[in-house]
């Protein structure tokens, strides 16, 4: 496969720059390993140092980074997103087939479009229901009465549970559970005795689950995850929790039962949350921050526990000073 950079520039919506248009492109490389055959981008000033230096055939590049360069180059508003569109060209999603292993375990009643692929030893269960272009990897398991909907991909290892429900172009990587029980227990005096969870998790068209992440279904109700919403790789997103579209989560996030988050919101690495809290709109939250309460839209916000960024940045200043003012003040007389 190889592609023009005329091409590519109208494919990114980009402006040639001291480029033959007639050039072709086989690929996409960092600055660093890139060839004259490959295509590269400039997205951070950070790698700056790499682009006099790199091989590359043409480098996407914002419109007034190194206005002076005379090498190769397509100017587009947003590097990164153009670099996405084209290597979404290089990599296309494989189309579903219907190709079924024979060690799969399809329950009679569950009810597959005819192009849904199936790998070895999935499991399907009773009632079922996958729609058109779906593909589910090896060692799968699809519980009773789940439905998936169309385009979705299922890496090897991922289960959906009893009665959950996937929207369209749906994403779950290797090792996902959704609809695990939720953790819901009541003391006894003795005991402490599990609570049915009997809701279902519903995760909407266009959301990706990364690998090994954990979603609870409610224990009455639904858990859902509204469309768009991309969550990385070993999070946990406990029952009834609501979160809103477009919202992103980095890596080992813990979200408590029963907390909602609106439209938009940005999580860091390892925040983590108290249990029927709101979120606003929009909120982004640095990482390792611990939210104990409910936090307005539109803010950002750090620390543990969580309170706006810049006063955030202040106390992080002081923190490394406090010693040294205890010692004078100790100094001076007060304990």
């Amino acid at each position: 496969m190889s592609i023009s950079i005329g091409e590519i520039a109208e494919r990114v919506n980009g402006t040639l720059q001291h480029a033959n248009p007639d050039v072709r492109i086989a690929g996409v490389e960092s600055l660093d390993h890139a060839e004259t055959e490959h295509a590269s981008f400039l997205a951070n000033k950070k790698y700056s140092s790499a682009f006099s230096k790199s091989k590359a055939g043409v480098i996407l590049i914002s419109e007034k980074a190194f206005p002076d360069a005379t090498r190769p180059l397509i100017r587009v508003a947003d590097p990164y997103l153009a670099f996405t569109h084209l290597q979404r060209y290089f990599y296309p999603q494989a189309a579903a087939s219907g190709e079924r292993h024979p060690t799969a375990a399809i329950d009679a009643s569950a009810e597959l479009a005819d192009d849904v692929d199936v790998g070895a030893m999935a499991v399907i269960g009773a009632h079922a229901r996958i729609a058109s272009g779906t593909r589910i990897g090896a060692a799968c398991v699809i519980e009773e009465d789940a439905h998936i909907g169309e385009g979705c991909l299922l890496h090897a290892r991922a289960v959906v549970g009893k009665a959950c429900v996937l929207g369209d172009r749906v994403i779950l990587q290797a090792g996902v559970v959704i609809g695990s029980d939720g953790f819901g227990y009541a003391w006894s005096g003795s005991e402490h005795l599990k609570i049915p969870q009997v809701g279902r998790v519903v995760l909407q068209d266009d959301v990706e689950i990364g690998a090994n992440t954990c979603i609870d279904r409610g224990a009455i109700g639904d858990t859902l995850i509204e469309r768009g919403v991309k969550l990385d790789n070993l999070i946990q997103i406990g029952h009834n929790v609501q979160i809103g579209a477009f919202s992103v989560m980095a890596s080992q996030v813990g979200i408590s039962g029963s907390t909602t988050l609106g439209q938009g919101c940005q999580l860091g690495g390892q925040v983590g949350t108290a249990g029927h809290i709101n979120i606003g709109d929009g909120c982004k939250i640095a990482a390792k921050s611990g939210v104990p309460g409910d936090l307005e839209a539109g803010g950002t916000y750090a620390g543990i526990p969580v309170m706006p960024h810049r006063v955030w940045l202040k106390v992080s200043a002081i923190l490394p000073r406090l010693p040294g003012l205890w010692k004078r003040l100790s100094a001076l007389g007060f304990k």
